[in-house]
């Protein structure tokens, strides 16, 4: 991440927030898995849930802004929430909220065999 990717600071009120229900899921898929990510892209059906990937399997560039390094109880290392640079602009007055539902999510995302998917829930922020 270079000066000009913009990343929300720990003293501005939280841009990304778990439920218990996806810090749970975290922490199984940690011990599983090792340490992770998100990425939050602005594609279309499964492109636009959040997908949790081993850290680093997921290249990011100047296309994404990390919005959040997230602080998970009983897990080792904080879970970075990359997005799209496109869709941080079009959310960037939003308090994103992960959470769990049952369900098949893209087969791509480490809880897609778990049978439930991540999904963002949203809350507008600074209005």
């Amino acid at each position: 991440m270079d000066e000009d990717t913009p990343h929300v600071g720990p003293e501005e009120i939280p841009r990304v927030a778990l439920t218990p229900a996806a810090a749970g899921l975290l922490r199984r898929l940690c011990a599983a898995h090792g340490p992770l990510m998100f990425h939050q892209s602005g594609g279309c059906c499964d492109g636009s849930a959040p997908m949790c990937y081993p850290a680093g399997e997921f290249r990011t560039g100047e296309s994404d802004v990390l919005l959040a390094e997230l602080d998970v109880e009983g897990v080792a290392e904080p879970v970075p929430f990359w997005i799209s640079r496109s869709q941080y602009a079009v959310w960037s007055h939003t308090r994103l909220i992960v959470d769990v539902v049952e369900g098949r999510g893209s087969g791509f995302s480490l809880e897609a065999p778990e049978g439930v998917r991540f999904l963002i829930r949203s809350r507008v922020v600074g209005a």
